[in-house]
Parts: structure tokens; C-alpha cells; sequence
């Protein structure tokens, strides 16, 4: 049903008259023209000793951010002009919709279901997209026999849980989960995040294709053993090559973790040559750059003159022209932490929907200065030399 704005989120916070019948609360999507600081909002009534309250957590594709309210302060209509565009509400007896339309109305949908009250209790158990359980962590080797985490793979386990977080939180909730969904994971080696990923988006309800490429024939052949035994050949497939050999195709999220350095710019140049929508890439080793920095600009070399700091520089000069690179190519880019440093050093994230924006003229002008005072060629810039000469003019 097609209705006034203002009416059907007024109706929307008639429904919370009942908090103790509220399972949960989900604000996302992104109205025309808005960018709202958080991804999505999430709500749900919790029990606190001074009573029923309500727990917001704000999570903005980084970290998430919690916080309390008494239940008059909530209010559906003030988080969603912040430039939301969808709210889903769900309660032991239905489930409401409401979707802002181009026109600026709203859509407003209600369906009735059957659902046991929520869980009110404050400290929860830390949630896991996956639970330490799962079949493919336990034939990973990560969790032993009997489902329990091994605390030598406790790091790895965390950032695979933090990879899908981002994930999550990146997914269009529009998408179409009867459509089919590809996924490449380029350097996929053991596959742990190959795995894990394909086994998420199953249960969130998508049909998955997934393909993970590593040059090494061992680890194809360890994969594809690894799969036939979970019953999932069928959806997941190897190839044994190098990423810069990898003929173009057509794939909705690559994923790459770690790939070692120029590894990560073959992965996203593939995939911007592929016209991937969305691109997830945790570089690691940076040192393409690194060999280039012969002679720093003033007054760089107050800095480069230090070998740890020269080298976090060419760090911090590889990723941020990648994510200047993948701006001027039509894609809306940042660059986050996607795990804490604890769990590994090489914990920054480069992710990157593609829009198809025009290249804006200041962004081409950046790039072109920081190649011109450093002296460097990076290697992004070379395998996309085409694509830029387009945009570059």
C-alpha cells in the first residue's frame, strides 16, 4: 500500500506501544541522494534493571556502537530522516515493511507470522555468524572434532567472523535472493574464507555460486577433496591459475584476502575489468611501492628517513591510491580496519561498490600529484592503464 510518509511512520511507531512483543527493529537502506553515517540500524527491546528499554546498535561497516534508550525516547521517524530508506519490524505476530518510494511516499506492507517473544536479556551471548560448530570450520581444522574453537585458530577464526560481518553489513537488501549469487574469492589458498562466505550467504537465504582461484594445484586439489566431503562441490568450484590469467567473467562480490602484494592489485583489476558490483580486499605485504620510493618529497623524508615509517608510508601510499584508483573508475570506496590488530597486522580493509559515477576532476588531479612528487608507477595504475586513459582523458 502506497501512503503518505509521515502517516505510515507514525503507524510504524504505533506498533512499539508493545515493546515486549518486538522481536527486532532494522532501519538500512539508503534514501536517494542520502548517505547516512551508519550502514543500518538495529533495535531490540532489552532488560535492564531500571526496566524494559530499547538497544540500538548503529553499525557503520567498521564497528558497531550500542547504546540504551527508555522507551518513549525512541523514535522510528527521527533515525529514518537520517537518510534511511527501509524499516522492517519484527513481532511475535507480524511482520512490517515499509520502503521509501522514488516518489518520496512510502510503501507500507504487513504480513502476519507465528514467532516465539524475543530475548530480552541484556549480555547476551557474543553472537557468531557462524558459530565455532559449523562443519566447515571443524573440516578447516579450526574447531575440533566435537565443535569446540582451538584456541591456535582462534585468530583466524575471528577474522573470517569479522570478514562476514562487513559482508553483512555491505549486502543490498534489495537484491532479489531468488536471483543468483556469484562469488570469487581470488587467492582463495586454503579456502577458509571461500568456505565460510559461500556457507553465510546460503543461510541468509541466497542462491550462491562461488569459485575460488589460487594458482598452487595442491590447494585446488585439497579444495575440491575438502568440498566433495562437505556436499558442496556443486556450488563451490577451484582453478589452479594466477589471478592475472584469470579470463574475465561475470561475478556479483570478489573477495580477496591477503593476496601478497601486486596479487591484490591483479585481484582488483580483474575485478574492475570484470565489472564486479561489489569488491572486498584485505591487502598484505605492500612492497611494489616500497621498491619505488627511491627519493621522498619534501618534507616526506623527515619521516622515510626512518626504515619502519618509510615502509607504513608505502603502505599507506599503495592502498590509498588503490582506493583513488577504484574512485576515479566509478566506485564508491573506503578503506577500514576489518579486524583488530591483535588478530593481524595486516588488518585494513579496501572495500568498493560500483556506481558508475563520472570521474571528478579534483580526484583525478590528487592522483595525478601524488605519482608525479613520489616518482612511482604502481602497479594498479599499470594494469588498468586502459580503463584510466578513458576516465583520465
Amino acid at each position: 500500500m502506497i501512503e503518505d510518509l509521515d502517516k505510515a511512520l507514525s503507524r510504524a511507531q504505533d506498533v512499539l506501544a508493545s515493546p515486549e512483543s518486538i522481536r527486532r527493529i532494522c532501519i538500512s537502506g539508503k534514501a536517494k541522494g542520502k548517505q547516512p553515517e551508519q550502514v543500518r540500524i538495529d533495535i531490540r527491546p532489552v532488560a535492564l534493571k531500571a526496566g524494559l528499554h530499547w538497544q540500538v546498535v548503529s553499525h557503520d561497516g567498521k564497528r558497531d556502537t550500542t547504546k540504551n534508550l527508555a522507551l518513549g525516547e525512541l523514535s522510528l521517524a527521527r533515525l529514518f530522516n537520517l537518510g534511511y530508506s527501509n524499516i522492517l519490524i519484527e513481532s511475535t505476530s507480524q511482520e512490517i515493511n515499509l520502503r521509501l518510494t522514488k516518489s518520496g511516499e512510502a510503501q507500507f506492507s504487513t504480513k502476519r507470522v507465528e514467532l516465539d517473544a524475543a530475548e530480552l536479556t541484556h549480555d547476551r551471548t557474543k553472537e557468531r555468524l557462524l558459530s565455532a560448530d559449523d562443519e566447515i570450520f571443524i573440516e578447516l581444522g579450526i574447531s575440533d572434532q566435537n565443535g569446540k574453537l582451538k584456541p591456535s585458530r582462534s585468530d583466524k577464526f575471528i577474522q573470517v567472523q569479522e570478514f562476514l560481518k562487513i559482508l553483512s553489513h555491505s549486502l543490498n537488501e534489495k537484491r532479489d535472493k531468488n536471483q543468483e549469487l556469484k562469488v570469487i574469492d581470488l587467492g582463495c589458498g586454503h579456502a577458509y574464507l571461500t568456505l565460510a562466505a559461500h556457507k553465510y550467504l546460503s543461510k541468509q537465504g541466497y542462491r550462491v555460486k562461488t569459485v575460488g582461484i589460487d594458482e598452487r594445484q595442491d590447494s585446488r586439489k585439497r579444495n575440491i577433496a575438502l568440498v566433495e566431503k562437505l556436499k558442496m562441490s556443486k556450488e563451490i568450484t577451484f582453478q589452479a591459475t594466477k589471478i592475472a590469467n584469470l579470463e574475465l567473467a561475470n561475478f556479483d562480490i570478489a573477495i580477496a584476502l591477503h593476496a601478497c602484494d601486486t596479487a591484490s592489485d591483479d585481484a582488483i583489476s580483474w575485478a574492475v575489468k570484470s565489472g564486479v558490483e561489489m569488491i572486498l580486499v584485505a591487502p598484505c605485504c605492500h612492497h611494489d611501492i616500497q621498491r619505488q620510493m627511491k627519493e621522498a618529497p619534501a618534507p616526506w623524508n623527515i619521516a622515510t628517513r626512518h626504515g619502519i615509517i618509510n615502509e607504513r608510508v608505502g603502505d599507506i601510499l599503495t592502498d590509498s591510491i588503490r582506493a583513488g584508483v577504484l574512485k576515479i573508475l566509478g566506485y564508491r570506496t573506503d578503506i577500514i580496519e576489518f579486524v583488530a590488530g591483535e588478530h593481524t597486522p595486516r588488518n585494513l580493509m579496501i572495500r568498493a561498490f560500483k556506481t558508475g559515477a563520472p570521474a571528478q576532476r579534483a580526484d583525478i588531479a590528487e592522483l595525478e600529484q601524488i605519482i608525479t612528487q613520489w616518482k612511482i608507477e604502481p602497479a594498479l595504475m599499470v594494469r588498468l592503464k586502459e580503463e584510466l586513459s578513458v576516465r583520465l582523458g
